[in-house]
């Protein structure tokens, strides 16, 4: 599959998962929701296995691959989970977008990649800003929505520091293969959390959780991560810590169309600021500048094309020339 396509499919699954996460715990605890989700994927991870033939592990390093993985499903998808009892979808998208921040930070210690400078500095610190306006909302709104916002953040950094680790180990392994070996030691932790937490069977499950959790297994958790790994390996950390950029306004828009979110106005100041500082830190305003510049030329030319002309009959006249000599 083309890069760009994968890109793409990731960018659309991470902006539907807050949604269908929600919509998992709607019947369901949100452990038994996660457990659920985890089970199914490794199931469905371990019959593509085999059915591409393909061994799950080739070296020993490839096991410290599966563990860096493994951080950004668990603990990171038990906050996650956790984290939706509180807040909407589309809060839980916007909050995920300090994760390239994060990214940037876990580059520098683990990569040794200094991405930071004055106005990227700056765009933390306006993110930061746009943080506490949604903080401020959410406490006004509902005490308890604090504990989503947190568990979000907490969140976005495991995440981040899951991708790093990944891309720091520089394995190459098949994305299938990471994904299952991944699964492969979560799903026992999941396991674990929940028969100590909770450990009851659910005695009725609504159709919106099966979606949910459906959904979540084979979209978010099979195809997603297995996708996220190919772009991970294809891509760099800029261009993938690009992707929460995108989704935000994408969940704000899913969540309100199919879950009648609604959205206050301090809500859309916090996330305007925080878009706009993720802008900031990417260099989007550089790129469009250059874009312009580049149109701008290519119009002064369409408009004023004589010297094109004058280069073309000067080349004209010496080939005439020349051969008139000859």
């Amino acid at each position: 599959m083309p890069v760009i396509f994968a890109y793409l499919f990731v960018i659309f699954i991470w902006a539907t998962t807050p949604l269908a996460i929600h919509w998992s715990n709607s019947s369901l605890n949100f452990i038994a929701a996660v457990s659920l989700r985890m089970v199914l994927a490794l199931a469905v991870c371990g019959v593509l296995m085999l059915i591409f033939k393909l061994p799950l592990i080739k070296k020993r390093s490839d096991w410290m691959a599966f563990l860096a993985g493994m951080v950004g499903l668990y603990p990171n998808m038990l906050l996650v989970y956790w984290s939706a009892q509180y807040i909407s979808s589309g809060m839980m998208a916007i909050i995920l977008g300090i994760y390239p921040f994060a990214v940037g930070l876990f580059s520098l210690l683990f990569l040794r990649e200094s991405v930071f400078n004055p106005l990227r500095i700056a765009a933390v610190c306006l993110a930061i800003a746009g943080l506490a306006i949604i903080h401020i909302e959410q406490m006004s709104a509902e005490s308890d929505a604090i504990y989503g916002v947190m568990g979000m953040i907490v969140s976005s950094f495991l995440f981040a520091l899951s991708t790093v680790w990944v891309k720091a180990i520089g394995s190459g392994i098949n994305p299938l293969r990471q994904s299952t070996g991944v699964l492969l030691l979560a799903v026992p932790a999941f396991s674990i959390t929940w028969f100590i937490l909770d450990g009851e069977m659910p005695q009725f499950i609504d159709a919106r959780s099966m979606i949910g959790v459906s959904y979540l297994s084979i979209a978010g958790t099979v195809v997603g991560h297995t996708l996220f790994f190919y772009v991970l390996r294809n891509c760099s950390m800029m261009a993938v810590s690009v992707i929460p950029l995108i989704t935000p306004v994408m969940a704000l828009s899913i969540g309100g169309v199919f879950a009648g979110e609604g959205v206050t106005a301090l809500t859309v100041l916090g996330s305007i600021v925080v878009l706009f500082a993720l802008a900031l830190y990417q260099g989007v305003h550089t790129a469009l500048s250059k874009l312009l510049r580049r149109g701008s030329k290519k119009a002064a030319q369409c408009l004023n094309p004589m010297p094109q002309l004058k280069r073309k009959v000067s080349f004209l006249s010496s080939l005439v020339i020349g051969q008139w000599n000859g």
